[in-house]
């Protein structure tokens, strides 16, 4: 007989509701350890293998459509990183997915981009003890990310839109504009 308890929710449901979770819990180590070992044997792997390297973007990301990761790629669950067709990042790309990363149609990203779903309390106390949070982010369809960019937590990118190379995009950038610089701004329309 199996005796649950169904008001009890897991890290992972937790981490997935934005909610203080923790990070080290045993199951939530494990999932990363998984992410690891596909990360690590992508990054090693030649990069002409179209076919082996997309066999294990498959594995370790929500896709079945073709899409180019170029190594080195990081990223700490793989799970909830949802990507549409025509996906392309380049080197370095660092994906925190400790909650949804949906990523639209033909998609680009420059070199070193970073896409954080993870965050921590200003709090000294909570973070001491090791509390965490997440956000989603959502990348739209046809966007242009520039090299070094860092997308923060709880972000959406609208359709069509630029984000201009070594930009930090701390609030929603809306469709069909470029948008540059720390903190990221719209400075034109598309």
């Amino acid at each position: 007989m199996n005796h649950i308890n169904p008001n009890v929710t897991t890290e992972k449901e937790k981490m997935l509701r934005g909610e203080y979770y923790n990070a080290f819990e045993k199951n939530l180590l494990k999932d990363r350890k998984k992410a690891q070992k596909l990360c690590k044997r992508l990054n090693n792997m030649s990069d002409g293998s179209y076919k082996k390297r997309l066999k294990i973007l498959k594995k370790l990301l929500q896709t079945t459509k073709d899409v180019w990761i170029e190594s080195p790629f990081r990223c700490d669950y793989g799970y909830n990183i949802i990507i549409g067709d025509g996906f392309y990042a380049n080197f370095g790309c660092v994906i925190l997915d400790c909650n949804f990363v949906k990523i639209g149609n033909n998609v680009q990203l420059g070199p070193n981009v970073q896409i954080y779903t993870a965050t921590h309390p200003i709090n000294i106390k909570e973070r001491i003890a090791q509390k965490e949070m997440a956000y989603p982010i959502t990348i739209s369809d046809n966007v242009w990310i520039g090299g070094s960019c860092i997308i923060l937590p709880g972000i959406t990118i609208g359709d069509n839109s630029v984000i201009g190379a070594g930009s930090v995009v701390t609030k929603n950038v809306p469709n069909n504009v470029v948008a540059v610089g720390n903190p990221c701004r719209v400075i034109k329309q598309i």
